[in-house]
């Protein structure tokens, strides 16, 4: 079984020197960012050191996030790295239809994409949108554009739109969605207690702009001692007595609850970021 991901680190396309240190840093996986984190007069060079970087594998998996799909850009950053050896995965900005998913899908021959909700158009659309293409692994949410277009000021505001996007996932197939990020990078204190918010939502790790942030995500994420023990005895129990049972606590355990034992298990497999 692959090892969940867990942490996501973004980093701007722009600095090669940044993006080594990002590849050293023990996220799981790097995203090479040419939307948001680059200047208007600096696109041409950070795609052109993004393509360099992609020329052969790097010893993590590299996404890049290219930039809006409706704009002029997005084109040239398609064709110049999509068949790259060193590429994982495209990160797609700011997906409304999956007309989107599905053209890029046909032009750039099947590398894996994740999509980025980021309006309420592309929320409102989410399963659509996640069951657009074989080639989509993942969908995830852009908090801080989504917010800005629906007008929401306090953080609450946003929990419909995370919990519509964690079922759009389950029901396409999809691993669960990932966390925005914490803009914070000091506020360690806040990014745990979004991470446990986010957890309790049915998200599956998050997005970090600084390696600051890593162990943060992967402790919240993470089982507990608890959550470890009683996953095992679920999986025991179930192992000794398949299908639906009691167990001596009086706790009924059927298929469901063992299929979430055996996943928090897979968790505790992976090796935690010090």
């Amino acid at each position: 079984m692959t090892a969940p991901v867990l942490t996501w680190l973004y980093v701007p396309g722009d600095r090669p020197p940044v993006v080594t240190k990002a590849l050293a840093a023990g996220a799981d996986v790097v995203v090479v960012d040419l939307e948001d984190a680059v200047a208007p007069d600096r696109k041409d060079y950070a795609r052109e050191a993004t393509a360099e970087l992609l020329s052969e594998p790097q010893p993590v998996p590299v996404h890049v996030r290219v930039n809006a799909l409706d704009g002029p850009l997005a084109a040239a950053d398609l064709a110049a790295l999509a068949a790259l050896p060193g590429l994982s995965g495209l990160r797609l900005p700011k997906v409304t239809s999956p007309e989107q998913v599905a053209g890029v899908a046909a032009a750039t021959g099947g590398p894996p994409l994740y999509a980025l909700l980021e309006t309420a158009l592309g929320v409102e659309r989410a399963y659509a949108i996640a069951a657009a293409h074989p080639s989509l692994r993942g969908i995830a949410l852009g908090e801080a554009d989504l917010r800005a277009d629906l007008g929401v000021r306090g953080d609450p505001g946003l929990d419909w739109s995370r919990s519509r996007v964690v079922v759009a996932a389950r029901a396409a197939g999809l691993a669960p969605p990932s966390q925005t990020v914490h803009p914070d990078t000091r506020d360690l204190e806040g990014l745990a207690a979004s991470c446990a918010h986010g957890r309790a939502l049915g998200f599956l790790g998050r997005a970090a702009i600084h390696p600051r942030q890593l162990p943060i995500i992967e402790r919240a994420y993470l089982p507990t001692e608890r959550e470890l023990e009683e996953a095992e005895t679920i999986v025991k129990a179930a192992t000794a007595q398949p299908g639906a049972l009691a167990l001596p606590d009086g706790r009924f355990v059927d298929a469901a609850v063992v299929a979430t034992a055996q996943r928090t298990l897979s968790l505790a497999r992976r090796p935690a970021l010090s």
